[in-house]
């Protein structure tokens, strides 16, 4: 068992510290929000740091699950980031959803202290990631890989390696791309449904178990036709998500017509007041168009 550093405890990496600490290893946490990492020690055991810095002391691996660039560096970088707790030798490995331009820079900050850095992005949402059934897309050197997937198997249930830092995040980004179409040509047949009389979530068991099924469709469509969207993966973070995709696909030349068509309805969501609604709540757009049409 590993002496481990957890660094961020949302909704999705207050969970997997948990798995971390129940699998035998000896976890130690930091939240900037200092209370939520108390209360994770009272449900977890384990320890709080004050500091990233503080938490990585001693740690074998680093892991790091927070919001955005910004988030990331902050807990990374600088005179009480984890780099600066961390010994020659040991592993960063983060599963922010960040830009890979990010993991590169943090690869090479952690190469001038003989720290390996691997990117592992995850999906699978909070249900995923409260039953350790979350997939791992991972970017990193392969002996880096090999060694941080002995502690992410306890909340993988699929775990692969693409190719050097920055490997993983981009198949993330593949990852909320195809969710993003998913989740609106969903929400345009459930409408259609409603609206032509039909039972909606009858439709939906059956369209499921033919060619038109997906995870979103299995698990998100009853909530979408009750207008239930108070779980699961937040709008403002799925127009982050894509933010990030859409920059490298302009980068890499590459057209991503309806990503980028989703991500303004997405902003229409928000302007409904639905930022924290999950990412299906796509379909409240429809209603509110429909509704504005009468």
């Amino acid at each position: 068992m590993a002496k481990l550093a957890f660094l961020g405890l949302g909704v999705m990496g207050f969970p997997m510290a948990g798995h971390l600490q129940r699998a035998g290893h000896d976890v130690t946490v930091y939240n900037r929000t200092a209370a939520k990492a108390d209360a994770w020690v009272d449900r977890h055991g384990g320890a709080a740091a004050a500091t990233p810095k503080d938490a990585a002391a001693g740690a074998d691996i680093v892991l790091a699950c927070v919001g955005n660039d910004d988030d990331l560096r902050a807990v990374v970088l600088g005179d009480d980031g984890a780099f600066a707790g961390m010994k020659p030798g040991t592993l960063f490995v983060d599963h922010t959803t960040a830009s890979a331009a990010v993991e590169r820079e943090l690869a090479e900050a952690g190469s001038d202290r003989s720290i390996g850095v691997v990117d592992a992005p995850v999906s699978g949402g909070q249900a995923g990631a409260e039953n350790g059934q979350l997939a791992i897309m991972c970017g990193g050197d392969a002996d880096d890989f090999a060694r941080a997937s002995d502690v992410m198997g306890v909340y993988a249930k699929a775990c692969e390696h693409f190719g050097p830092v920055g490997a993983g995040q981009l198949v993330k980004m593949v990852n909320q791309v195809c969710i993003a179409g998913i989740v609106q040509g969903i929400s345009e047949g459930l409408f259609l449904a409603m609206e032509s009389g039909l039972d909606a979530k009858k439709v939906a068991r059956l369209v499921a178990q033919g060619a038109g099924g997906s995870w979103q469709l299995s698990n998100r469509a009853d909530t979408m036709v009750d207008g239930q969207f108070d779980h699961g993966f937040a709008v403002n973070w799925m127009r982050k998500d894509l933010g990030i995709a859409l920059a490298q696909a302009r980068d890499s030349g590459v057209s991503l017509p309806v990503a980028a068509l989703v991500d303004q309805f997405y902003g229409d969501v928000q302007s409904l007041g639905g930022g924290r609604w999950d990412t299906s709540s796509l379909i409240q757009r429809l209603r509110a168009l429909k509704r504005q049409s009468v």
